[in-house]
């Protein structure tokens, strides 16, 4: 890339430090429900005004802010229309963002990323010295609203890398799989459902696990075929099955977090099993601004971060497990495939 001119350095800079009212923007968007208000055809600021409850002048501003980042689109002076972007923050969208909106901004947010130089001094996440425990505990146990955001917004996200690893992911001989941290089932629902031979188990945290998909429970149209077990993978992970998956969880993770976790889950694998890591890969991802800036929010939320390619490979490595490769999904997320050797 080549250098900023010196005229407009400064200027880019400044953008880039005030970046923290994008986020601000399209936080607000979503709390007010300015993007359900907005009909088919272009709305006026006065209109929406009404529509959502606002101030006609205050909220004008804050819709030019969102559409000079394509956030709605002004058609005349003071009329709006959605675009792409502006979609995605409706409740009813398929794959739809608001939920993940609200959460950027939620108040922990803004209190942990005040504290990114701190992270980056220790090496550690700055949430228990804040709320005196971890990021998960305190969503689920202290404020249970945000909790259910935040599982909404992990399964929406979810939807579409759940599609695009399903199409690329290799189970030719495998008849149980085993999604560790599996969430509400996103990712192992799609694949029960486009395979009809096979058996699935969803291992998850109680909390999470008692709020599995419908589907996947009791009743549900796949639960013949699937077994949700409550556990935590760094007790114990007492599940047989011939692949094991883990969607967005070892990037939660420092390295010795992740290679005991690993280790947990060999034990009790049958040798030969396929452990498959479902991650960003730093040197290998299309959306470097994407998990560049995840790579962060790991670091000061959890303690955790992105990892390269051969970082990947040590830890399989350091946990006891052979390394095969990695895989393009064509979404954001790789698979990043090992296996557990035989005894010795």
């Amino acid at each position: 890339m080549a250098e900023p001119q010196p005229a407009t350095a400064p200027l880019r800079l400044h953008a880039l430090a005030y970046s923290l009212g994008v986020t601000a923007a399209v936080t607000a968007a979503a709390r007010l429900e300015l993007a359900d208000a907005l009909g088919e055809e272009p709305m006026t600021v006065a209109d929406l005004a009404t529509a959502v409850g606002a101030k006609q002048e205050p909220l004008g501003q804050l819709l030019r802010a969102l559409a000079c980042h394509g956030v709605f689109q002004e058609t005349a002076p003071g009329r709006y229309t959605h675009t792409e972007l502006s979609r995605l923050l409706r409740a009813d969208a398929p794959g739809g963002r608001r939920a993940m909106a609200l959460l950027a901004g939620a108040p922990f947010a803004w209190r942990i990323w005040e504290r990114l130089d701190t992270a980056v001094r220790t090496g550690r996440s700055v949430f228990p010295d804040l709320y005196g425990t971890t990021l998960f505990t305190h969503l689920h146990e202290e404020e249970p609203e945000l909790g259910a955001l935040f599982d909404q917004a992990m399964a929406k996200s979810g939807v579409a890398t759940a599609a695009a690893v399903a199409e690329v992911l290799d189970l030719t001989g495998t008849h149980t799989v085993a999604d560790i941290g599996g969430g509400r089932g996103t990712l192992l629902k799609v694949l029960l459902e486009r395979r009809p031979g096979l058996n699935g188990v969803l291992f998850e945290l109680e909390p999470v696990a008692a709020g599995a998909d419908p589907a996947l429970r009791d009743g549900g149209e796949l639960a013949a075929r699937c077994k949700v077990v409550a556990g935590d993978c760094h007790v114990d992970v007492p599940v047989k099955a011939d692949t094991y998956l883990l969607k967005g969880v070892v990037h939660m993770w420092d390295d010795e977090t992740a290679v005991a976790a690993l280790r947990t889950l060999a034990r009790n694998a049958p040798a030969g099993a396929r452990v498959v890591l479902i991650e960003q890969v730093l040197d290998a991802t299309e959306t470097p601004e994407i998990a560049t800036v995840m790579n962060l929010l790991m670091l000061v939320s959890q303690g955790g971060r992105e990892r390269t390619g051969g970082e990947f490979r040590e830890l399989f490595e350091r946990a006891g497990l052979r390394f095969h490769g990695i895989t393009a999904t064509g979404s954001v997320v790789h698979l990043v495939e090992g296996s557990v050797p035989a005894a010795p």
